[in-house]
């Protein structure tokens, strides 16, 4: 016999919710502390299929080594940002030539919930201007925070799903040449500094899949070499610049729509013409008529501008929201929690029954239903009555910028 109930109220987290991240599921440390020397050695040690989230930290060290991300809902976080080093020296042409599986960044995201954390990912190859990436990626809900990312070379930062990619990062340093920041899809950006290597443009944006893709830069930093300037596109694209302060050295040039006068068949479609919207942008020795306010003209105020509105509410990576049990399922030893999202446990998750019976978790990590299980039959009085969480708890797998938890049910 099967039964569905549907929950009421849901009150008081289950745990510190507020803490930071899970720990370390494995940990990576070039002095041999750790659970494996290499970064790669870590991510060939995990399932081939993920459905958990799973998180690689790694000891202060250089690792000389590019890595590919292929497993969904993956944290790596270093044990501190200047002092957690990823490195290698390539050039996407000389990639080109001779391909490896691994790809021609750095760090190479072919994976979906990703996060980076308290990282330095440098691309070291020494000359200016030429694609070098330090990150690129196909994936979509990418989190980079609290990192160095660096390059002498262009596309710095490529993160290219240009049909569903959402993209966060916060409190962040970025460094290269030509468009070294340049995203395809929806990209929010915010306290983050950015360094121009080359008098060319600094960021790029593409968003030609939908209408309301955008590149959003709140409280961000920029500098560079005399007369670089701010910002170019080929295809269609939005630019939301909030609170930002340019240099002294920035050139009186506005947002280039890169158009090919003498090869027209090179030029991308341009169906809604220049979008790009400013509020309370200073520059050091004086502002530029380009970047007056204007956010008036895209119909929106500054304080509606967040990252959920950014990625269109498809993702709120700022979300703290706990997560609710839809209804409940029971079929003879066993209670069925539903959600409305993907879900995994923490630890040694025990619900306790109003009636005094015990259900420990016994499978679905990954999906949208858990099953508990206790030792005897479960009657219709057992199903329809209190509960709660006695140990462990049940955490959403999709990237956050803070893990969401179960509440407690009463």
């Amino acid at each position: 016999m099967k039964s569905k109930l549907y929950l009421g109220l849901i009150i008081g987290f289950l745990c510190c919710a507020n803490s930071a991240f899970s720990i370390e599921d494995m940990v990576v440390a070039a002095d041999g502390t750790g659970d494996y020397y290499t970064i790669s050695e870590a991510i060939e040690s995990l399932p081939y299929y993920n459905y958990e989230r799973i998180e690689i930290f790694i000891k202060n060290g250089v690792y000389n080594e590019k890595i590919r991300l292929e497993h969904n809902y993956l944290t790596i976080r270093g044990e501190s940002r200047d002092s957690t080093i990823i490195q290698y020296a390539q050039l996407r042409e000389d990639w080109q030539k001779n391909k490896d599986h691994i790809g021609p960044a750095v760090i190479n995201i072919h994976a979906d919930d990703i996060i980076l954390d308290q990282l330095t990912i440098r691309n070291t190859q020494p000359e200016v201007g030429p694609h070098a990436f330090a990150i690129f990626g196909l994936g979509t809900r990418t989190i980079i925070t609290n990192c160095n990312v660096m390059s002498n070379g262009g596309d710095t930062l490529s993160l290219w799903n240009y049909k569903h990619g959402m993209y966060y990062h916060d409190n962040c340093y970025f460094e290269g040449a030509v468009d070294f920041v340049c995203p395809r899809g929806w990209c929010y950006i915010s306290h983050s500094i950015f360094k121009e290597l080359k008098n060319t443009a600094a960021i790029w944006h593409a968003g030609p899949s939908h209408v309301d893709q955008k590149f959003v830069l709140k409280n961000c930093q920029f500098a560079g070499v005399d007369s670089f300037y701010l910002a170019r596109h080929h295809y269609d694209a939005q630019f939301f610049f909030l609170d930002c302060t340019f240099p002294a050295l920035l050139k009186d040039k506005a947002i280039e729509h890169v158009v090919y006068q003498d090869r027209p068949e090179k030029n991308r479609p341009y169906l809604y013409g220049d979008r790009y919207y400013f509020d309370n942008c200073k520059r050091i020795t004086g502002n530029y008529t380009w970047f007056t306010n204007n956010l008036e003209d895209a119909a929106i105020t500054k304080e509606q501008i967040t990252p959920a509105w950014s990625f269109n509410h498809q993702w709120n990576p700022l979300d703290t929201s706990s997560l609710i049990v839809k209804s409940v399922e029971h079929e003879h030893k066993s209670l069925f929690f539903l959600f409305d999202e993907a879900v995994m446990t923490e630890g040694e998750l025990i619900i306790r029954l109003a009636s005094g019976k015990n259900l420990s978790y016994y499978g679905g990590n990954g999906w949208k239903r858990l099953e508990m299980r206790g030792e005897s039959e479960l009657t219709s009085e057992d199903c329809n009555c209190e509960w709660e969480v006695i140990s462990g708890n049940v955490k959403t797998i999709k990237a956050t910028l803070q893990p969401r938890y179960l509440n407690n049910h009463k």
